[in-house]
C-alpha cells in the first residue's frame, strides 16, 4: 500500500480538481443550452407551455433510468406550482398503468437518445388515442423524435462523466430545461405566493406562506393606550402582556407611536414613571399589514433589529401585533 504521506499533492486536491472538471463541464452544457433557446429549442417550448395550459387534463411526466428520476422531479415541481402532473413508470404502464393516461392529458416523455425501448408502449398508446406527446431528447431524429408531436432538442452536450457514459450533464440539462417549463407555466398562470401556499401547507416554507393575520395577537391582548397615560401604567401593561411594547394611540384610535424596552433605558431618570407614554414613545413607529406574509414580517424584525411589529388595519388603527416568538412557534425561525 502506498505511502499517502509520501504523496506531494495536498490531501483532497486531486478530487477537488476532479470535481471542478465536472462541474466546468456542467456549465458549459447550461450555456449550451441557454444559447438553443433562441432556435428550435425556444420554439418548442412555446409551443408545449400553448398545449400544455390548454389541457383540460394533466400533464403526464414519463421516462425510463435516470431521465425517469428527473421526469419524477419535474412532475413534483409543476404541480406544486399550479399545473396538475403525475409520474408513470414505463415498465408498470406496460401492466395496466396505461390506464392513467387519458386523452385529455398531456404527456411528456424523456430520453437522452430517444430510443429507449421500455418507452415504446406508452409512445404507440399516446398515438393512438391522440394524447399530445412531448419528447425532450438529445436526438431530434430518434424514433421519439420523429413521433413525438412537439420536440424539446437539448443541446448535445458533453457528459461530466470522463468516460462519457454516466449521465451527468445531459440529466442536469433535462431538469434545468424542466423547471424552465415550470416556471414559464406559472407565469402564463400568474401563479402567486397566496396560491403556493395552498400546495405547501407544512413545513418552513408553508409558514414563510401563512399571513400575519393568522398568527398576530388580536383586541385585549393588544398593549394600548393613549399618549397621556402614566409610564407608571405603561409599565404595569407591558409586564402583564409580556411583549415588551405599548402602543401609543391618538385621540382618533391610531397608531402614534411605541415604547419599549429600548425607549425605557434610553428614558431612566427619577422621574420616569410620572412622566406619560407620549413623552417617552418612539414616533412614527414600524408597523405592518394584516394580508402581509409571515415571511415579510420576518425581515422586517431582523432588518430592523426588533422583536415586535403592530399590525395596523387600512385608517391606521392598530389590530394586532406579531412578535418574533410567534415566528418560532409557526417555525419560520
Amino acid at each position: 500500500m502506498p505511502n499517502r504521506h509520501l504523496n506531494p499533492v495536498p490531501l483532497g486536491a486531486q478530487w477537488r480538481e476532479s470535481a471542478k472538471r465536472a462541474l466546468v463541464t456542467e456549465t458549459e452544457g447550461m450555456q449550451q443550452l441557454i444559447a438553443a433557446l433562441e432556435g428550435p429549442l425556444g420554439d418548442g417550448l412555446a409551443q408545449s407551455v400553448e398545449v400544455i395550459r390548454k389541457a383540460k387534463g394533466r400533464v403526464v411526466m414519463t421516462g425510463m433510468g435516470k431521465s425517469g428520476h428527473i421526469a419524477r422531479k419535474i412532475g413534483a415541481t409543476l404541480a406544486s406550482t399550479g399545473t396538475p402532473a403525475s409520474f408513470v413508470h414505463p415498465a408498470e404502464a406496460s401492466h395496466g398503468d396505461l390506464g392513467m393516461i387519458t386523452p385529455d392529458d398531456v404527456v411528456v416523455m424523456i430520453s437522452n437518445s430517444g430510443e429507449s425501448p421500455e418507452l415504446r408502449d406508452i409512445l404507440t398508446y399516446a398515438k393512438r388515442f391522440a394524447v399530445p406527446l412531448i419528447a425532450i431528447t438529445s436526438v431530434p431524429d430518434s424514433t421519439l423524435g420523429k413521433e413525438a408531436d412537439i420536440v424539446l432538442p437539448l443541446p448535445r452536450a458533453k457528459e461530466a462523466c470522463p468516460n462519457g457514459l454516466a449521465p451527468t450533464t445531459s440529466t442536469l440539462l433535462q431538469l434545468a430545461l424542466g423547471d424552465a417549463l415550470a416556471i414559464a407555466l406559472l407565469e402564463d398562470k400568474g401563479f402567486s405566493a397566496h396560491d403556493f401556499r395552498k400546495f405547501h401547507p407544512g413545513g418552513k416554507l408553508g409558514a414563510q406562506l401563512k399571513h400575519v393575520r393568522d398568527i398576530m395577537h388580536a383586541k385585549e391582548e393588544l398593549p394600548l393606550g393613549p399618549e397621556s397615560m402614566p409610564m407608571a401604567d405603561v409599565l404595569i401593561v407591558m409586564t402583564t402582556r409580556s411583549y415588551g411594547c405599548f402602543g401609543v394611540l391618538d385621540g382618533n384610535g391610531q397608531l402614534m407611536g411605541i415604547v419599549t424596552d429600548g425607549d425605557l433605558r434610553r428614558n431612566m431618570s427619577p422621574d420616569l414613571l410620572k412622566r406619560t407614554a407620549g413623552a417617552v414613545m418612539t414616533k412614527a413607529p414600524k408597523t405592518i399589514e394584516p394580508d402581509a406574509l409571515a415571511s415579510e414580517a420576518l425581515e422586517q424584525l431582523n432588518s430592523l433589529k426588533i422583536t415586535s411589529l403592530f399590525v395596523i388595519d387600512a385608517e391606521k388603527k392598530p389590530v394586532g401585533l406579531v412578535h418574533i416568538h410567534d415566528l418560532l412557534r409557526i417555525g419560520l425561525v
